[in-house]
């Protein structure tokens, strides 16, 4: 059975947000900020075997054979939260050079159990799902308020109602965005997932997080990375390449 922590940091969205000028309709290094924090998580607590964020939320899913804490919800929710909290305030200062911390945010959490692998691809999807819907409505808004000059209650009044086709076609024409052209860590979110790699002229196999920007609501992701659900040793990456996106672990 699958433990996952989902954790979202309170009133992020409007007064945190507001208060350090994130800029809209997203802020990368908020987001880089959160994978970063993330990754703290995986770092310390090895039975986190994905994990996936997107604004002000990320949820860890632990191995379905863990013991670790012996599989106390409190103890594990709070060595999640705790870590994932003081890493966020820590690494503050990396990707906001300019900007000052004003107060630090609270994140909140919650466990819940899946009993199947299923259970869990359904999870994982719906989440990624959400990002799109919620992103492409922000997209669209603030397209409206940022290039067209339409106050808050205006763009909603424009939205209201509106499926995602029309939503892209607002986008396009009023805005002259292609949405589809939006970065991926916008669009997919963040996945986190264990790997092996090897880099030369060394031979010894470094044990790394990559940082993903891709579909996981379809069989190819799930194809590749086998061992998140089959508990298989971890694969070797081979396919290195210069823009791939991880973080060396201890």
């Amino acid at each position: 059975m699958y433990a996952v922590v989902k954790k979202t940091c309170r009133r992020f969205c409007n007064r945190f947000t507001m208060v350090h000028k994130f800029d809209k309709p997203n802020d990368k290094n908020a987001l880089n900020l959160m994978n970063r924090s993330a990754v703290a998580v995986m770092d310390e607590l090895r039975d986190v075997q994905i994990a996936y964020g997107q604004s002000d939320e990320y949820s860890f899913v632990l191995r379905k054979d863990t013991n670790i804490y012996n599989r106390r919800q409190s103890k594990i929710m709070s060595a999640i939260n705790s870590i994932f909290s003081a890493s966020y305030v820590y690494y503050w200062s990396t990707y906001f050079k300019e900007k000052k911390l004003i107060y630090p945010p609270s994140f909140d959490a919650r466990t819940v159990l899946y009993p199947t692998d299923q259970n869990l691809r359904d999870y994982l999807s719906w989440r990624q799902a959400d990002t799109h819907i919620n992103n492409l409505y922000n997209t669209a808004f603030w397209g409206l308020v940022l290039k067209k000059g339409l106050n808050n209650n205006e763009a909603e009044k424009v939205l209201s109602g509106t499926v995602s086709s029309q939503k892209n076609e607002i986008l396009y024409s009023e805005c002259g965005t292609n949405y589809n052209n939006e970065l991926p860590i916008y669009r997919k979110g963040s996945v986190l997932i264990r790997k092996l790699v090897q880099i030369p002229p060394s031979k010894t196999k470094k044990h790394v997080v990559y940082i993903l920007h891709e579909d996981i609501i379809g069989d190819n992701f799930w194809n590749k990375n086998t061992e998140i659900l089959s508990l298989d040793k971890l694969r070797l990456y081979e396919n290195i390449k210069p823009n791939d996106i991880f973080v060396y672990m201890r």
